[in-house]
């Protein structure tokens, strides 16, 4: 158990990009699909607790931005960066707009 400590340790003290690297890198393997069944296992185990460091690094920085820009009440409006919205949902495009319903077409639409 300590050494499964001491390798969480290293991985939540590396820079965020050297996170997301490892991370990318181990999925890269993952994806071959030349792993054995156990070293598989052990890698997405890893890969999950990395994508939670990195989220937590995300996160952190997010907050971080909005403190040093937040709006003193001199000038200009700060907008939340919508911290209440599950963080895989925040800032992701707008759906596409619904096509128009159809109109109800008369006989005169009728191209024959």
């Amino acid at each position: 158990m300590n050494e499964k400590n001491s390798e969480l340790e290293e991985l939540q003290s590396l820079p965020f990009e050297q996170a997301l690297e490892k991370l990318e890198a181990m999925v890269a393997k993952m994806e071959t699909g030349n792993l054995p069944l156990e070293e598989l296992i052990r890698n997405f185990e890893a890969g999950s607790e990395l994508a939670k460091i990195c989220r937590s690094k995300l996160d952190a920085l997010e907050r971080k931005i909005e403190l040093l820009t937040r709006d003193d009440g001199d000038k200009g409006e700060w907008t939340d960066f919508e911290s209440a919205i599950p963080s895989g949902n925040r800032n992701a495009p707008p759906p596409p707009p619904t096509p128009p319903a159809p109109s109800p077409s008369d006989e005169s639409d009728i191209p024959f």
